[in-house]
């Protein structure tokens, strides 16, 4: 499959701090006119991602949304494309841990974490993913977790959720392997970001959110002959 003749468009969810405001300038700095398309609810703090992006020499767009609603997510996709055209990768990054006891989480409490975490990505991927599907070439990135490998304890439905994610990750990678759309699930361990803010585990135990934004960059360059179905990253010193 041939190289885009365009810079590609990358869309970005969860881009106002954390894992995916470093995930944007890492593509900012390093794909020469990449055009970014950056999601969250924080419009100021989106504002400031985007500030920092275009001066790495991004085109920057940002796109305030509320990812766990249908309506609005159509409304995302049609503004994207007015400003863009359609999305060559899209990096389903958005997300919320909330913690909590399979007894004390109640039935609001598990559909909230389920809204923020799958429900999310499955609406964002199905208003982008057509286009990618009817061009025979996209890339699609799924922020796992860990906790969506082996079960921890007093995380409920955030285990519940992200197992999902795996879950759903598979299931389009099974749909699409054929048609030129690689999915990948990134599945990070803890990382010094705003999620694990007075957890009061020292930042030195934890990745760097820049390491795993590198990592998705790694991925993205491969030639279109490979994929990383999976990938898992770890602290160093193990599990916290």
């Amino acid at each position: 499959m041939p190289a885009p003749s365009r810079s590609p468009l990358v869309v970005i969810t969860g881009a106002s701090q954390g894992i995916g405001a470093a995930i944007a300038r890492a593509f900012a700095a390093e794909i020469p006119g990449v055009r970014l398309a950056l999601v969250a609810r924080n419009a100021e703090n989106l504002a400031g991602v985007a500030s920092a992006c275009a001066a790495a020499g991004a085109k920057v767009g940002i796109f305030p949304c509320d990812l766990a609603a249908e309506d609005p997510v159509a409304e995302l996709e049609a503004a994207v494309r007015r400003r863009f055209g359609a999305a060559d990768v899209l990096i389903n990054n958005a997300g919320k841990f909330v913690g909590g006891e399979l007894l004390s989480t109640t039935p609001a409490d598990f559909d909230r974490v389920i809204a923020a975490n799958l429900r999310s990505l499955f609406l964002v991927t199905r208003v982008f993913a057509p286009a990618m599907v009817r061009r025979g070439r996209g890339d699609i990135f799924n922020m796992g977790s860990v906790a969506g490998l082996r079960a921890h304890p007093g995380a409920a439905a955030y285990t519940a959720a992200k197992f999902g994610v795996a879950g759903l990750s598979q299931a389009m990678r099974a749909e699409w392997k054929d048609k030129g759309v690689r999915v990948c699930c990134v599945h990070p361990g803890p990382t010094a970001s705003p999620s694990w803010k007075g957890s009061g585990i020292p930042p030195a135990r934890m990745m760097p959110a820049e390491d795993i934004a590198r990592a998705f960059l790694a991925l993205y360059r491969m030639t279109r002959r490979t994929v990383v179905e999976e990938i898992v990253l770890r602290p160093q010193l193990g599990d916290l």
